[in-house]
């Protein structure tokens, strides 16, 4: 069930995301996210429960279908992580999913 769109504003259970003011609401904390953390929080949030390729999040962030190197995919969902997630070492909601991408699980 994709997540629910509304003035620019994503919801899926418990998180909203304000994409146009880079804020991600979780219960009552507000997260502020860069623009890159942006994108790909409302990439996951559009196809929660489901696998985002990492091909398919490197051409919504970055524009770029080059796969040589993605750290820069990690890195930013490592600091989302840190921005969302209860224990990071530990991720319940942004899951990675070897060989194929991150899966949003609420």
């Amino acid at each position: 069930m994709p997540g629910k769109k509304s003035n620019g504003v994503v919801k899926v259970k418990g998180l909203e995301l304000d994409a146009k003011n880079s804020i991600l609401t979780k219960g009552e904390e507000k997260v502020h996210l860069t623009p890159k953390e942006t994108k790909l929080m409302l990439l996951l949030m559009e196809n929660v429960g489901q696998v985002v390729s990492r091909s398919d999040l490197m051409q919504a962030v970055w524009n770029t279908e080059y796969l040589g190197d993605t750290r820069t995919l990690d890195v930013h969902i490592c600091w989302l992580r840190q921005k969302i997630e209860d224990n990071p070492r530990i991720p319940e909601m942004i899951l990675t999913r070897r060989g194929q991408g991150y899966e949003l699980r609420v």
